[in-house]
């Protein structure tokens, strides 16, 4: 921490982000703020989170459903109540930064409830000046205009790169992010998930308009993607972090699931062993992950562990 300067830092500053302090609710300069930028460590200026992460709570402090990137994002087991809770801190300044908790809003159900006082907002209009251009990209759904609705499915089906890899490239496909669902311990990293002994699987997360590509043909398509006879495998990935998944994120998917399901019995000899479940949370993984042949293979054709089958 001694590389940045904290001698600028007022006394509710320092009080939150270098002795773990909490300011008030209600009482603070971003609870109900919800301006177009980023928020960035008040003390190493890392970016931590986005606007369009934001959701109006009712605890009285800043809230956002996902970090920008959980790379900058330490996680810290917090025994200071009865309850224990997960501390999250910068990753660079090792700022206090605030909880985090499993009772968010869609698409994630994570809820990062963090001071005022440890950030601080960069509007849209001065990423560049300030140096965060990159981040721009997060406002591309400004201006995004669907033919039909924005909805979500979280799918496992075996190693998550080969998923994303297909799905994202698939017309309709909004977004398509490689995380870990299902699961019991809260913030799991790629190792805990390779234990097997988390209960999460490996998802992709789409987002997804549904006038281009309806409910029904992303799901045979998730179905082709994959083998969903075989239980806790995909070819020689091995566990239960590798089964075949569907996270629905409302009631009304599940007659397409089963009518999906039931198209998709067709196309194997073997029974489906798919499980369905509801949507509870969803841990975006390592930044490493996304979009790994995109980085891996710099756009070109690699080898890939999933294929589409035809019918």
């Amino acid at each position: 921490m001694s590389e940045f300067d904290k001698s600028k830092l007022t006394d509710i500053e320092k009080y939150v982000t270098q002795e773990n302090g909490t300011e008030p609710p209600f009482k603070n300069k971003y609870w109900n703020f919800f301006g177009l930028g980023i928020y960035v460590d008040i003390v190493s200026g890392e970016p931590l989170f986005c606007s369009t992460h934001k959701f109006e709570s009712s605890c009285g402090w800043p809230s956002f459903f996902r970090a920008i990137d959980r790379e900058n994002i330490v996680y810290v087991e917090d025994l200071s109540l009865p309850t224990p809770r997960v501390e999250v801190r910068s990753k660079k300044a090792d700022s206090h930064l605030g909880h985090v908790f499993t009772d968010g809003p869609a698409p994630t159900g994570i809820r990062y409830c963090i001071n005022s006082a440890a950030i601080r907002f960069v509007a849209k209009e001065d990423l560049r000046s300030e140096g965060f251009e990159s981040y721009l990209s997060l406002f591309a759904e400004d201006s995004l205009r669907l033919t039909g609705q924005k909805e979500y499915f979280t799918l496992g089906a075996g190693c998550f790169w080969g998923v994303e890899a297909i799905l994202s490239k698939t017309p309709g496909v909004l977004d398509a992010v490689s995380g870990y669902s299902g699961g019991s311990k809260p913030n799991p990293t790629y190792e805990d998930i390779c234990t097997g002994r988390t209960g999460h699987a490996e998802v992709v997360q789409v987002s997804f308009d549904s006038g281009i590509i309806s409910r029904k043909e992303l799901l045979d398509l998730f179905f082709r993607l994959h083998d969903p006879t075989t239980l806790n495998s995909q070819g020689y990935d091995i566990g239960p972090q590798y089964r075949s998944v569907i996270f629905y994120h409302s009631d009304d998917q599940i007659e397409d699931i089963e009518f999906a399901m039931k198209k998709a019995s067709s196309y194997y000899t073997l029974p489906i062993v798919t499980e369905v479940q509801k949507f509870e949370t969803f841990y975006e993984a390592e930044e490493y992950h996304q979009d790994y042949y995109e980085k891996k293979y710099k756009g070109g054709h690699g080898p890939i562990c999933h294929f589409v089958r035809g019918v």
